[in-house]
């Protein structure tokens, strides 16, 4: 079977992999301007990349975002700052569904927890870290020489500027990089469209395309009680680009495994993905009955099933693409080429070839220790609150270089602001998906392990939940405040459960991380960057690292695909839009907001509304500004289709697709339907 795949690879790689002049999310210190110059006839100069770098923002929630005026306006998705959007409403002001527009900016609405920020100074340190670690020193040893130089140098270049400063790894340990932040912690809402028009088709369309969405909102940072000044924002294009016009996509993909190795692929489909997917199951079920319960109760739990059905449908995707024979081929054709390559020098065989032995036999002897890790979880909000209050009080009492990650001296205002934080909790709800993880928990590991033999004490689940959940308060924000300024004593003479309940399970959910670390992570880490050492010495620095939520580069054309027995247009229209909704009966997902109907004889229905394009994209890019070769804001990615959704693996030009809102579209209805004056003039400057 492995020869029959590896003979279809190459009959793929001949006819496919040849042409992805387009592939590759590339950081912007290594751009391939050689292939851009060739193929299009253009090379972005130093400015015009660092004007799109200072450009484009990342969004804590997980996406991607950009500047489009000089007084901190923000454009991002509507699924990215759905988030912020569900915390400010309540039950008598649902802007998820009823969307939300300040006409003056004296109306902007203040978001909890939100923090925008803009990558502004990178640096290599990749040879201070790998100087510091001998090279007989053994996983564990290597990892806290290495967290200890991080450490280290994230406090150097803070102390210099106040930036926020991450050290990040590429090419799996192969480069590490200083990444400072200028951040934003003043964020408030501009403007959300409804729901219903920014997820047009809901679940059934997600990850799909043709499209009609207008996945668009709008916020606005603030410094100082009064909107920032912006120096580098991008210029609107109010046209939209053009079919086979070349594009750019400047974001932050969360993560791709394209230079792991087939047996990392091969547990993330038999072990990883399947774990991952039984437990949303679980979570959908118990979360749909409780939105059944009434009105509020649809309400509170509406955005955490979004959430839940996006990442079962990328993660189907994603297994889909893992039990492809096609896709299969490629990574097994992959793989031996680069073994082939280091058997023809002996010394590359003794440096490198235990690594990557190492990597298959650690993820065979520790698979059943993982599985096992994994169910022993407890998710609550309100838990993680306490424990997070537990932590606090706990790691401050530590010298810096023993504390646990994120408890650094520059990361404490902001872990306590997210303690204290005033959005709101959902008890209720939390309680019901409290009862999903120890109902899989005990189902997999047993009320006898230690873990939850400790949390439950002999009750049953639901006896010892009413109880949990009954006798304790901090869901109420002042309540985390007088326990984090009671400091060690307050904690430890606390009454409420779930602090207690955090004093007990801390010290085991720390041997398990401790577990997981050393007998697994160390030791697949080392591996790692060894094999990409490996890659180094013979490919040089000519491919891409994975994709880890920093800023990347993509570049395509704006181009359909063949799907489904017939051809997908670059560009949908609101023809396409109204047709759809006719076509489902105007009902569910499919229901347009009355105001499109009632302004229909105002707008152009062939105005482009959704197009697709070649840029190389992942979860984490959705809100990434698309440009063109001026450097102009074309659109706004909001998905990629269901094609797309192997490419966390492996790119295919023949159908892997960015899916974008165009920038034509998102003008013609801020105006001619949301009546968002103020909004249109900002951004165009007129």
């Amino acid at each position: 079977m492995k020869k029959i795949l590896v003979y279809l690879a190459a009959i793929i790689l001949f006819n496919v992999f040849a042409l992805q002049a387009e592939e590759g999310m590339w950081t912007y210190d290594n751009l391939p301007t050689e292939a851009l110059q060739k193929n299009y006839g253009f090379t972005p100069s130093a400015s015009w990349l660092e004007h799109l770098r200072l450009s484009s923002v990342m969004v804590n929630a997980g996406g991607s975002a950009s500047f489009v005026s000089q007084d901190g306006l923000v454009m991002t998705n509507h699924h990215v700052g759905v988030g912020y959007i569900q915390k400010i409403s309540d039950d008598k002001n649902d802007y998820v569904k009823d969307g939300f527009y300040a006409k003056e900016q004296k109306d902007e609405k203040p978001c909890y927890n939100a923090v925008m920020s803009v990558l502004v100074n990178m640096e290599n340190v990749t040879e201070r870290i790998h100087k510091a670690i001998p090279q007989n020193a053994t996983a564990q040893k290597a990892a806290e020489i290495r967290k200890e130089e991080i450490r280290k140098i994230e406090k150097e270049y803070f102390d210099k500027n106040k930036l926020k400063t991450d050290v990040v790894k590429f090419y799996n340990g192969g480069e590490y990089w200083v990444y400072q932040y200028k951040q934003y912690f003043d964020i408030r809402l501009v403007f959300a469209p409804e729901q219903k028009i920014a997820y047009f088709g809901g679940d059934n369309d997600n990850f799909t395309y043709p499209r009609h969405d207008l996945d668009i909102c709008f916020f606005r940072v603030y410094e100082n009680d009064k909107p920032a000044k912006i120096e580098n924002y991008l210029k609107w294009n109010a046209n939209g680009p053009t079919a086979e016009e070349l594009v750019f996509i400047s974001g932050h993909p969360a993560g791709t495994d394209r230079l792991k190795t087939l047996a990392q692929l091969e547990y993330n489909r038999d072990v990883m993905i399947p774990m991952r997917l039984a437990t949303i199951d679980l979570q959908l079920n118990i979360l749909k009955r409780f939105a059944e319960r009434g009105i509020e109760q649809a309400r509170q739990a509406k955005i955490k099933l979004f959430y839940l059905e996006n990442s079962k449908k990328s993660l189907t995707g994603q297994l889909k693409g893992l039990k492809d024979n096609e896709l299969m081929a490629i990574k097994i054709q992959n793989e031996e080429e680069f073994l082939t390559k280091m058997k023809t020098n002996s010394v590359w065989v003794e440096k490198y070839m235990d690594s990557y032995e190492k990597i298959k036999s650690t993820l065979a002897t520790r698979k059943e220790g993982q599985i096992q890790n994994y169910y022993k979880n407890f998710s609550s909000e309100i838990f993680h609150k306490a424990l997070g209050i537990v932590r606090y009080v706990t790691e401050i009492q530590k010298p810096e270089a023993e504390r646990l990650p994120g408890y650094a001296d520059a990361d404490l205002k902001h872990v306590k602001e997210g303690l204290t934080s005033g959005a709101p909790i959902y008890k209720e709800m939390d309680e019901e998906l409290s009862f999903a993880d120890i109902k899989m928990g005990l189902s997999r590991v047993g009320v006898f392990d230690k873990f939850w033999k400790t949390a439950l004490e002999g009750m049953e689940p639901r006896d010892f939940l009413n109880n949990l959940f009954a006798n304790t308060n901090l869901e109420n924000p002042q309540a985390r405040r007088a326990l984090l300024s009671g400091g060690l004593d307050a904690i430890n003479n606390s009454k409420d459960a779930m602090i207690k309940l955090a004093l007990k399970l801390d010290p085991i959910m720390r041997d398990i991380d401790k577990e997981n670390r050393e007998d697994f992570n160390d030791i697949i880490s080392k591996a790692e960057e060894k094999l990409a050492e490996a890659r180094f010495e013979m490919f040089g620095k000519s491919k891409y690292p994975d994709a880890n939520f920093t800023l990347r580069l993509t570049y395509g054309t704006v181009t359909g695909y063949p799907y489904n027995g017939t051809i997908a247009p670059p560009f949908t229209t609101m023809y396409g839009l109204f047709n759809e909704s006719l076509a489902f009966g105007e009902k569910g997902d499919y229901k347009l907001p009355k105001k499109y109907w009632d302004n229909l004889k105002n707008i152009d229905l062939s105005t482009p509304m959704n197009f697709v394009s070649t840029c190389d994209i992942i979860g984490g890019n959705s809100g990434s500004p698309c440009v063109n070769k001026n450097g102009e804001l074309v659109g706004i990615v909001f998905d990629g289709n269901i094609e797309s959704l192997p490419g966390k693996f492996v790119y295919d030009i023949r159908n892997n697709r960015a899916v974008n809102v165009d920038s034509k579209y998102i003008l013609e209805v801020l105006g001619k339907i949301y009546g968002a004056t103020r909004l249109v003039k900002e951004i165009t400057g007129k």
